[in-house]
């Protein structure tokens, strides 16, 4: 008999099949009883009929329990009542291995009895549930399409180093590290800087891994260790920067709308807020941003801002809930915006940088800038910033060897997925979250 997997099940209507996975749920309706079965590739209905079963194996529906493992055969049948459209009729059924304890999930869930924040102790089995199973998928699928748009525009996959010797974006978000006889180097915030120099060897590349900042924030938006991808190209301008993020955003969209609305669903996301996300993605300046706050402010919003701060959650959602769409904002103040990038010639108290926030209050789901690729300019900007000159040597090396301009920007996957699957928070969007105050599992 052919094992398959839940997903494929539309390939075997009217076969018998073989099933291995894990007791979801059950029911019973007397003489026909039903068992939902999980193998991570999708949730299955499984029918038991009395008369079509021999007593033992109809019978084994009172010992089975959730998460035990079991093997299932049976009859494939279309339904669209039954979950993804498919169920079985059982012609067999084993029970491989059986819970040594009873499941700490319970599955209908008192409101006070496990909350949110007590599940991440049992991280390692929530993720078997129906919803983050589907955040999961939605993640992946996230970044399956970041990796195939960059392989499309035949960008070169760029892996920077994890141990840094110098910061990216300030020194009060670095994680140090023990590092041999070199004394503390840290683990890194962003790959930009190497990529960088990836651009001028490569001429388009991006990396795409782990980063981390140690900031003590517990927002929904913020995590210690998160994933970001980061393009950069040669000879690229602020304004071709921007249109390569606005295409990489709708391509994602797109996407996970194609593929994985099954997930969607089942997570009771508005679809039509996502089917919205199209081209040309609304651009503001900084000065008019803060125009619009200003409006809101005197309609009677509590808005506590002052020009020349950078834009917090509560300023990004204010901003956001006038579109439709992510919507770019650019040439912020040169002082709130890290020594790399390049000033506006029109205004050098502005930078040539964009953040693009997501709709529906999800915030910045990406920064970037054009790169300051003048070497004078550079060196002043590191010694008025007092960072260490001799750790960025090689950086300016950049600059002294065919210098050009180039640009670049870096995407958060947890948030972007966070906004696609209308989580929460951050923390349900990655496997195992790292925040401030959880290490484990």
């Amino acid at each position: 008999m052919k094992r398959v997997w839940i997903e494929d099940l539309g390939n075997f209507v009217g076969e018998e099949v073989e099933i291995r996975g894990w007791l979801f749920n059950k029911r019973s309706a007397g003489k026909v009883r039903f068992l939902i079965v999980r193998d991570g590739t999708g949730f299955l209905q499984v029918v038991m009929v009395k008369s079509d079963l021999p007593p033992e194996v109809f019978n084994l529906y009172d010992e089975v329990t959730y998460e035990d493992a079991v093997v299932v055969r049976g009859v494939v049948r279309k339904d669209k009542r039954a979950p993804g459209g498919y169920e079985l009729q059982m012609t067999d059924l084993k029970i491989h291995s059986k819970v040594l304890e009873t499941y700490p999930i319970p599955k209908v869930r008192p409101e006070n009895i496990p909350d949110i924040g007590k599940l991440f102790k049992f991280r390692h089995l929530w993720i078997r549930s129906r919803k983050q199973w589907a955040t999961l998928r939605i993640r992946d699928e996230v970044e399956r399409a970041i990796q195939d748009f960059f392989a499309s525009r035949k960008f070169v996959r760029f892996d920077p180093p994890i141990f840094t010797p110098s910061s990216v974006e300030g020194t009060t978000t670095l994680f140090p590290v023990p590092y041999f006889e070199e004394g503390e180097v840290y683990l890194t915030q962003s790959g930009q800087l190497y990529l960088e120099a990836g651009a001028m060897a490569l001429g388009k590349v991006y990396s795409f891994g782990p980063t981390f900042r140690a900031e003590k924030s517990r927002t929904r938006r913020h995590l210690t260790e998160f994933w970001m991808v980061e393009p950069e190209v040669a000879w690229a301008t602020l304004e071709d920067i921007m249109e390569l993020a606005e295409d990489l955003v709708v391509y994602i969209v797109e996407r996970v709308l194609e593929n994985r609305r099954t997930e969607l669903e089942i997570l009771n996301r508005d679809i039509s807020k996502l089917e919205a996300v199209k081209k040309p993605f609304p651009r503001i300046t900084y000065d008019e941003a803060v125009r619009i706050l200003m409006e809101e402010k005197e309609k009677g919003r509590d808005i506590d801002f002052r020009y020349g701060e950078d834009f917090g959650s509560d300023e990004e959602t204010v901003i956001s809930e006038r579109y439709d769409r992510p919507v770019m904002i650019t040439h912020y103040p040169r002082t709130i915006k890290p020594f790399y990038m390049k000033p506006d010639p029109d205004d050098p108290t502005k930078v040539l940088c964009v953040d693009v926030i997501a709709p529906e209050g999800y915030g910045e789901i990406i920064g970037g800038s054009q790169r300051e690729d003048d070497y004078e300019a550079l060196l002043r900007r590191i010694r008025e910033e007092n960072l260490p000159e001799e750790e960025y040597s090689w950086y300016l090396d950049l600059r002294k060897y065919g210098s050009v301009p180039h640009s670049g920007f870096g995407l958060g996957v947890e948030r972007t997925v966070a906004w696609l699957a209308g989580a929460s928070h951050v923390r349900e969007v990655i496997p195992f979250a790292r925040t401030p105050d959880r290490v484990r599992p």
